[in-house]
This record gives C-alpha cells, structure tokens and sequence, in this order.
C-alpha cells in the first residue's frame, strides 16, 4: 500500500517512471521527479504501481522556547491548517506547525514581538462550521484569556471567516482583550501566498495597539504585500474568491492599517471598545436552531417558502431598499400574492423574518415604496438597518438563543457590538 511520501515507480504501457508520490489528485498520479520537477500521469494510462520505499519519518526536533520578560503574551488558536502549515517537498505532504516551537520556525519575526503559545483546537474547513464550532471557539478563547493571554488570534479559512468574526462578536460580552481572526487567500507552499503577512500583522497590531478589544478580522489591504487592515468584525465580507485583498468594510471603514515592514499601526477612527483584560462571559449558539437565508429573484414562487414553516427565524435578501416579488400588477404576476400571503403565514405561525438586502452596501428602507410598507405590516424586521445578510444571519440566530421571541423582535433593530452604523461610509 503506497502512500504520499513513498518512492514508487509507475509502469504506463510506453515508459516506467521513478518518484516521490505526491497527494492524489482526481484524475493523475502525480510524482516528483528527482530533478525537483512535478509530472502528472493519467490514472488510465497506468498498468501497475510499485513501492521502491517508504517516506523517511523525520521529526524536526525544535528547543523549547523560554519566555522573554517584557513581552506581551498572545494565543494563536488554529481552525484550520493554511496559515500554520508548509508543504515537505521531499514527501510532497503538507506538515501542520502548530506548536509555538514550529510557529516561531515557521515565522521567527514573531520572537522579537511576542510570546506565543499555539494550539489547535479544531482542523475543519470554513463551510464546514456549525453553530458548535463557534461555542467550542469562544470557550477557548476564554480559557486563554484566564490563563494570563493579553490577545487572541484565530486562524481559520477565509470562505465563512465574516460569520465567525459576527458570531464571536455577539458571543464574547465584556470582551477584556483584541480577538483577530486571520486567514489565508493563497495557501502556505505558494510564493503568492498572503499567510505570513496576515498572520505577523494581527500579532504586531495586538501588541503595538495598547487599548484596542474588539473581534476584528486581520487581511491584505491590497494585492501587494505591504500592508492589512483590521476590520471590524460584524462589517466586514469576503468580496472575492481568490485575491488577496478579498475582504472589504461594508457600510463602515476598516479600524486601523498595519504595516508589518514598517511596524507601524494606523488607527482609521475610533470608537472600538477599550482593553481591560476582563474575562468575557460567553453567550452560546443553540446548536439545533434552524435559520435560513433566502434570496429572492424574479419569476420566483411561493411554494420556496414552505421549506422554512418549521424553521426559528429567516433572513430575506431582498432588492433594493428591501423589496420582494409580492404585488399583483396583472396577469402574470398572480404568483406575487401567493408569496406574500406565504410570507405573512411563516410570520404568523412565530418565525421571525428580516430583510436585508442584495446590493450589500446601504441600507434597508422599506417606507419609501408600497411593496416595502406592505411588509413591514406583516411584521417583516431590519427597516433602516444596514446589515449585510451574513451578520444579519448570525444576529437573529444569536438573538434566537438567548432571548424570547417576544424580545428578539425588538432588539433585532438595535446596534449591539456595532453591527449597524448610524451613519453609513463611503
């Protein structure tokens, strides 16, 4: 049984070739040549593997490291391998580097910044993430800070990192230290790769800003790498899938820019929560609650919404100011009633619905058209907020959690951590 590492060799019906196998990819075996070189050999065009030896085990042994007196002391708690892990060319497998030992090999810029402690508390894949995942991370933050940790970052992967740094931020009450969650858009073993910045300049802003404590999310400024912002946690989104500077203040600016050559912070504007060091107390997810997001789009029909009869709440992303497809205006459009009075029955039988909208930036206002009125008649919430749909989700499911219905209802509309602006950026 061959594995990735092992020296094979793979007979086709022209040639046998000799190599490190690498990780299996869908339709080749890849190997890497002696020369340093990847080929890639169609799984049909080969007759037979043969194992010629076993990967080398190789542990690097690596000294414990000794505090340094007068240095902060930050927890780097990892969701998942990008940041913290490399690819060992010689096996082709990647090597996760989780213990400080490895971290500070990894990165030794951060010997002169902080003591680091480093550990893994889960290795998942973002869309992967359960209202649990969040319960579990927020203890461990907690745990840290106990312990003595002056900040908190969390490495995770970058698809869903808007709904953690959403969910944490409504968790952590009376959060005492920074909390930056950091991610990486290229991975690790790619000289693109944005990880090393991302992940120096979240420990450099924790111990360069002395009273920053809020959940903050730490990425590339720009596809250049010179600096990162630190975005506020509940106004932030990915807005791209593959370029470094994916992550965007939306409807707020960034709280600072940190330029890690220069070791230098920025504060953009004030208002952030200030550093105490107090133990936060934790406000859990339940993790059965059933909420959904759903988009409305022309030339759509009633029968979408029976699927959420059962469910605790739904977030509508609506059009515009917060407009559905719900007014009948002639023939063709009889579907639009059936969707109100659809609407209207999930919020009679006490599932909470709130609109947001589709454009992302500004603003619901749903008084300015009749369609709008009409819904906030039936009870639809989020008029003249300006939550993008992935806070708004994690909002009502943490509201959900802990409050009654009754109260949720009129907290939905309030800022809480700073989840709606009063007033809005460019």
């Amino acid at each position: 049984m061959t594995k990735p590492g092992d020296r094979v060799k793979v007979a086709t019906p022209e040639q046998e070739i000799e190599g490190i196998l690498m990780p299996e990819e869908k339709e080749f075996i890849v190997l890497k040549m002696d020369t340093g070189y990847n080929i890639g050999i169609d799984k049909k065009r080969v007759r037979e593997i043969s194992l010629l030896s076993h990967a080398p085990k190789r542990e690097a042994e690596f000294p414990k490291i000794k505090e340094k007196k007068g240095l902060p002391k930050i927890s780097i708690l990892h969701t998942g391998g990008t940041i913290a892990s490399k690819v060992d060319y010689s096996t082709g497998g990647v090597v996760a580097q989780f213990e400080p030992e490895k971290l500070l090999e990894m990165f030794p810029e951060l010997r002169d910044i902080a003591n680091i402690d480093s550990r893994l508390i889960r290795n998942i894949m973002s869309e992967n993430m359960r209202f649990k995942h969040y319960n579990i991370m927020a203890h461990e933050i907690k745990k840290e800070i106990e312990n003595g940790s002056q900040g908190i970052i969390i490495t995770h992967g970058t698809d869903t990192i808007h709904y953690t740094s959403a969910a944490l931020s409504f968790m952590l009450q009376d959060l005492g230290v920074p909390v930056i969650i950091v991610g990486a858009q290229r991975s690790s073993d790619r000289g693109s790769s944005d990880a090393a910045l991302n992940l120096l300049s979240a420990v450099l802003f924790i111990t360069a800003s002395k009273s920053f404590s809020e959940v903050a999310v730490c990425m590339h400024e720009t596809e250049q790498d010179t600096t990162c912002l630190i975005l506020p946690g509940v106004k932030c989104r990915k807005m791209h899938s593959t370029r470094r500077d994916a992550f965007k203040a939306v409807n707020s600016e960034a709280w600072a820019r940190v330029d890690f050559k220069a070791k230098k912070v920025d504060f953009l504007r004030t208002g952030f929560n200030k550093r105490t060091g107090k133990i936060p107390e934790v406000r859990e997810f339940k993790e059965n609650l059933e909420v959904g997001i759903v988009k409305t789009y022309p030339n759509m029909f009633s029968d979408v919404f029976s699927l959420y009869k059962k469910y605790d709440g739904l977030i509508l992303e609506g059009t515009g100011l917060g407009h559905a497809p719900i007014m009948e205006t002639d023939e063709i459009t009889k579907e639009h009633t059936k969707i109100y009075t659809a609407l209207k029955e999930l919020i009679s039988n006490d599932v909470i619905v709130a609109m947001t909208t589709q454009t992302i930036y500004g603003e619901i206002n749903m008084n300015v058209y009749s369609p709008g009125r009409k819904l906030l008649d039936i009870g639809v919430l989020g008029n003249y907020t300006d939550m993008h749909s992935s806070t708004a989700f994690i909002k009502l499911a943490w509201l959900l959690s802990n409050y009654p219905k009754n109260k949720v209802r009129k907290l939905y509309s309030q800022n809480l951590v700073g989840e709606i602006s009063k007033r809005l950026e460019k």
